[in-house]
């Protein structure tokens, strides 16, 4: 007790002496804070630091508190750049919750397990060779008992000792989980399998949420009486949830793997897609199921927050499969949090489903705060991604921490919530090497975090998507279509980070009219007549480039007049293609055949050129059956749209389902993948990444591109490093800051790790040669910084200073050095379309940038 309470008091000590972010202002003092806390104006409202109960491997005050220090510690420097700081305590599966009596002192069930504890084999029994997922081991000798009592002393003791070692508000989050991890569950598997119908880890093993439950004479806290039969099980875990967390002391709760999202959170087919068509009947009754369960929750539950994980797919495809109505819940003044990224990509790599749920997810949101959420440790599972799945590779920070959205003032908004799944591993330890190594990736992922809209910006129909589903519910396979393509083309390269709501895309416009000029906008065909059609329009014809995808059935005239295009008669099948369009180099080359499936790619081919006379329309890609094709892919530039410019893409989704539980890729040895093209088309707006590897079965890699502070910034995914990467923009090369590249043709070449993350301020014009970019110290009084770029052959070098740099502020020194007296050359403004840089042109040798 006595070292506990010492260590407490050297915390509290630490953070007087400004090591938390708490003002140092006193009076007499310098009212210079004494370190910077302000992540450049990125704080995080809250970090949350989610945890199981195994840390606390005695049943001791003392220990609970010498745990809860050791906690805040390891994350320290990170907390300090929060508002408020959390700790999500995974208890339990949720049945803490269910079978609550209301007495404290009730003997407490919890995951005290490796593995799953409900199957047919008791724990640390039956044959060697069954799974973790077949059955359980206990995850250490003798686990401490606890009850109710000691769990609400966990929570105020890490109320406590947070607190006192970061000097912030410190919240503590209960959790619920609709299927069978974690901990052992009579509730759900042996008093009311009633309430039993998601299959994702076995038949009939995930609770819905809009079940009803049968009559059960227990006596449980908000049912004393028992439950009475025909109980929404809504009404019954809302009522027992605000008992819980009134009495235990906790402060919000958190809904984990889809629960109130649909019954399937891992699957691509649901109650409403069955793998072979669309009930579309059910969706309004399921779509309204799943609503009253919200409401019903709310009305026993109204205090606390809620915070989601959601499923692992998207807006549109949750809504289209399972009849989730992510509009309805947000704007159902229910208090929650949206749902986070997916941490399944740290489980198969899938970084284009991560990515769309997360984008699709947060276009719209309840208010302004959403969250990204990081995998370090699985408690359950015996892994631990940071050090095993990831392998200490840092993909899944940079790339989902590189995304960001637009909201309706044309501002950009970033994830005011962090979250970490785990700080402990499966035998309960905190090894301090997981946030001595994260943390840094954490900080300057934040750092560089997007402060402007990226080179590729996805307006997404959040709105359509719902009102199709209401109002034109044949229109489901369009909507679950969607998503599942541009799945597929983030996985083959398209480098996307950025997203606006349809419906916030009039209003950022009139708030800044300049917002997307260095942008391409990438979406859906608008509905005719709509005010997102006439946007949309007027957009392109003032000078806005856009790539629309998708089906063009239900368009107006007008537009379809603007993008040269009408329907023909629905194909599907296989296809030869013809159009030799894409730029990626390949040993074994890519196929000539395509496969169209109508059910998984929003309908037939339908999609032709209108006017083939039409001197500013150009046919990239045509696909060809038998005596009849289709243009696939095409560009329209019209002289009077002021260098506007659209392009089609119908789109196939080359994607089919095998009865598993993801849309599975096409064979790329035997089809070509048409999502492809949205990365191949961008070449047409001055922005193109090819890849160079052996043969199509060779995975290609994940890329984001994100503008932070006027510069650059490159991340990326590369699943196999054989590959190598080409880039070559409208303003040139792109040379990455402390790379070497090897110009090809004007293209800057360059083979890159597993992850990889680089800022970009100097783009060179220049055909062949070996170029690079490194960091130099300023050496001079007013310098911030310098680059030295050398390898230069009469090249035009382009440079993208600092945020408000101005023109007298940045030097050019042609073949000098320090302390660079001579060599001054003279730059210029760099063109409107480029946005702002600076231009040297005829440069031979080493150029040095300062500004």
């Amino acid at each position: 007790m006595f070292k506990s309470k010492i260590l407490v008091l050297i915390s509290l000590l630490l953070v007087l002496e400004g090591c938390s972010g708490i003002s140092n202002k006193t009076p007499g003092q310098d009212p210079r804070p004494l370190v910077e806390t302000s992540l450049k104006g990125k704080p995080f409202h809250n970090i949350t630091l989610e945890a199981s109960l195994k840390p606390f491997k005695q049943n001791d005050e003392a220990y609970f508190k010498k745990v809860a220090s050791e906690m805040f510690t390891q994350w320290h420097s990170l907390l300090r750049h929060a508002d408020t700081v959390s700790v999500m305590l995974w208890t339990a599966d949720g049945s803490e919750i269910l079978d609550y009596s209301g007495d404290l002192n009730q003997p407490l069930e919890w995951s005290k397990y490796i593995g799953n504890p409900n199957t047919e084999h008791e724990v640390g029994s039956g044959p060697k060779e069954l799974s973790l997922h077949e059955r359980a081991y206990l995850y250490m000798e003798n686990p401490p008992d606890f009850t109710y009592k000691d769990l609400k002393l966990i929570v105020n003791t890490l109320k406590e000792t947070g607190e006192a070692i970061t000097g912030k508000p410190v919240r503590i989050g209960a959790t619920f989980d609709p299927g069978p991890e974690f901990a052992k569950s009579p509730f759900k598997y042996e008093k009311h399998p009633e309430i039993l119908e998601g299959s994702a880890m076995g038949h009939k093993s995930f609770v819905f949420s809009y079940a009803t439950l049968n009559a059960d004479d227990a006596a449980y806290a908000g049912f004393p009486n028992g439950i009475p039969g025909g109980t929404p099980f809504g009404t019954f875990f809302g009522r027992q949830s605000q008992h819980f967390l009134s009495d235990l002391d906790f402060d919000y709760i958190w809904f984990s793997n889809g629960f109130g999202f649909g019954m399937e959170p891992w699957a691509s087919t649901g109650t409403i897609f069955t793998g072979t068509g669309f009930n579309a009947d059910k969706l309004e009754d399921t779509r309204k199921k799943i609503i009253d369960f919200w409401s019903l929750f709310r009305k026993e539950c109204p205090g606390f927050r809620i915070e989601t994980r959601g499923t692992n797919l998207s807006t549109g495809v949750d809504l289209a499969k399972d009849g989730v109505d992510l509009k309805a819940i947000y704007e159902g003044d229910f208090n929650i949090l949206p749902p986070p990224n997916s941490p399944w990509a740290a489980l198969d790599g899938d970084f284009g489903l991560e990515l769309v749920g997360y984008l699709s997810r947060m276009a719209e949101l309840p208010d302004d705060r959403y969250i990204f959420r990081y995998y370090t440790h699985d408690p359950w599972w015996l892994n631990s991604p940071w050090l095993d799945r990831y392998g200490r590779e840092p993909h899944d920070i940079y790339l989902p921490m590189s995304v960001a959205r637009i909201n309706g003032k044309g501002e950009v908004a970033l994830p005011t919530h962090l979250n970490f799944l785990t700080i402990d591993d499966s035998y309960g330890n905190m090894p301090t090497q997981v946030p001595d190594e994260v943390i840094p990736h954490i900080l300057k992922a934040r750092y560089d975090a997007p402060t402007a809209p990226g080179p590729l910006v996805w307006v997404y129909p959040f709105e359509e998507y719902h009102q199709w589903a209401r109002m034109q519910p044949d229109r489901l396979s369009e909507i679950y279509y969607g998503d599942w393509f541009i799945r597929q083309a983030i996985n083959n390269g398209l480098p996307l980070n950025t997203v606006i709501s349809t419906g916030n895309f009039k209003s950022a416009l009139q708030n800044q009219p300049d917002l997307f000029d260095e942008s391409v906008l990438m979406t859906i065909v608008p509905d005719a007549g709509s005010e997102y059609e006439k946007q949309l329009m007027e957009f392109v014809k003032s000078g806005g480039k856009v790539i629309i995808y998708g089906p063009s059935d239900r368009a107006g005239e007008e537009f379809l007049s603007l993008v040269n295009l009408r329907n023909d008669d629905p194909l599907e099948g296989e296809f030869s293609i013809t159009g030799n369009y894409e730029n990626d180099i390949l040993k074994k080359k890519y196929p000539k055949t395509i496969r169209h499936d109508a059910l998984f790619s929003g309908g037939g081919l339908r999609s032709q050129v209108k006017d083939r006379k039409d001197p500013y329309t150009r046919v990239l890609v045509k696909m060809s059956q038998g005596n009849h094709s289709r243009d696939a892919l095409w560009v329209r530039q019209h002289p009077g749209w002021k260098d506007g410019k659209v392009i089609y893409l119908r789109g196939t989704n080359s994607s089919h389902f095998e009865g598993e539980r993801l849309l599975e890729p096409d064979d790329p040895a035997k089809y070509f993948t048409g999502p492809s093209y949205l990365r191949y088309a961008l070449k047409e707006c001055g922005l193109e990444y090819a890849v160079d590897k052996r043969d199509p079965a060779v995975k290609s890699p994940v890329l984001s591109i994100s503008r932070s502070n006027n510069g650059f910034f490159f991340a990326g995914y590369v699943p196999n490093t054989t590959v190598d990467h080409r880039f070559k923009f409208g303003q040139g090369a792109p040379v990455l800051l402390g790379y070497d590249t090897e110009l090809e043709d004007g293209f800057a070449t360059y083979s890159f790790p597993t992850a990889w993350n680089r800022e970009c301020r100097v783009f060179v014009e220049q055909q062949n040669g070996i170029v690079s970019c490194k960091e130099m110290h300023s050496g001079e009084l007013g310098i911030t910084r310098r680059l030295q770029v050398s390898g230069l052959e009469n090249a035009t070098v382009r440079i993208y200073p600092d945020e408000g740099i101005s023109e007298d502020e940045i030097n050019f020194y042609l073949n000098s050095g320090y302390p660079w007296k001579t060599g001054k050359i003279s730059s210029k403004k760099g063109e409107k379309e480029f946005g702002n840089s600076y231009v040297a042109e005829g440069v031979t040798g080493e150029l040095l940038v300062s500004w």
